[in-house]
């Protein structure tokens, strides 16, 4: 990639989760499994066994330094630009939008419609209320807390991504009335939304009124997050 301000970014991000975690290891350990490297792959690239990795991960090892880090993290991307830069191309348009990862944990446009029940079967999601479309081209992840606090309308509008024929992923949410009432603010209306980390027992009693007027699909689902966005990465 010509662009190197985005690695920087996503570099520096990487390295302050895995120096600021109490679990440095299980923090080495989500950054590769996110960038789906095998260890054995990272220790081929970092040049040292497959058991240093491991051993790193598991906490056998005494926590890495900083120049352990920097290898690590320089690993995984040098990986990344290697198979085609994915993830860096992904978090360069994240940052081109002028969204932060605590915001928007995920953002995709899919190369064909992706059939609604197909998307909810990937991430365990169960559809409360059907929505006047079947199909979405996108989906977009989002903390629903940090959305509401910190997003303008303007920047609330690009969550959409190209289309509004998309998914909107909201994570965080106790109920999701919060999030709901938050979309009846813009006139532009998602074709599904997802409330993840809930089931239908602790949904907000009018949410599925306010998608029937509103006409968008709404599910539920309470998957592990990291396993939803594994998920999600693969619809691509």
């Amino acid at each position: 990639m010509t662009d190197r301000g985005p690695r920087r970014e996503l570099a520096s991000k990487i390295a302050g989760d895995v120096v600021l975690s109490d679990d440095p290891g299980a923090t080495i350990r989500k950054w590769r499994t996110d960038f789906d490297v095998p260890q054995t792959a990272l220790a081929d690239e970092l040049d040292i066994s497959a058991s240093v990795v491991s051993d790193y991960e598991s906490g056998r090892r005494q926590s890495p330094g900083i120049g352990v880090v920097r290898r690590i993290v320089t690993g995984l991307l040098d990986i990344d630009e290697a198979r085609g830069g994915e993830h860096l191309r992904q978090y360069a348009r994240l940052l081109s939008m002028g969204f932060e990862g605590e915001v928007v944990r995920d953002l995709r446009e899919y190369p064909t419609p992706v059939r609604l029940g197909v998307f909810y079967d990937a991430i365990d999601a169960t559809e409360i209320v059907g929505g006047t479309g079947d199909t979405v081209a996108g989906h977009t992840v989002i903390n629903s807390i940090e959305a509401i606090v910190r997003l303008s309308t303007e920047e609330f509008y690009r969550l959409y991504g190209q289309s509004t024929n998309r998914a909107l992923v909201f994570t965080g949410v106790s109920n999701g009335e919060g999030a709901l009432v938050a979309l009846r603010v813009f006139t532009q209306t998602p074709t599904a939304v997802v409330l993840h980390g809930l089931d239908t027992e602790d949904l907000w009693e009018h949410a599925p009124a306010l998608a029937r007027a509103d006409g968008f699909s709404l599910a539920v689902t309470d998957g592990d997050l990291e396993t939803m966005l594994d998920a999600l990465g693969g619809m691509t």
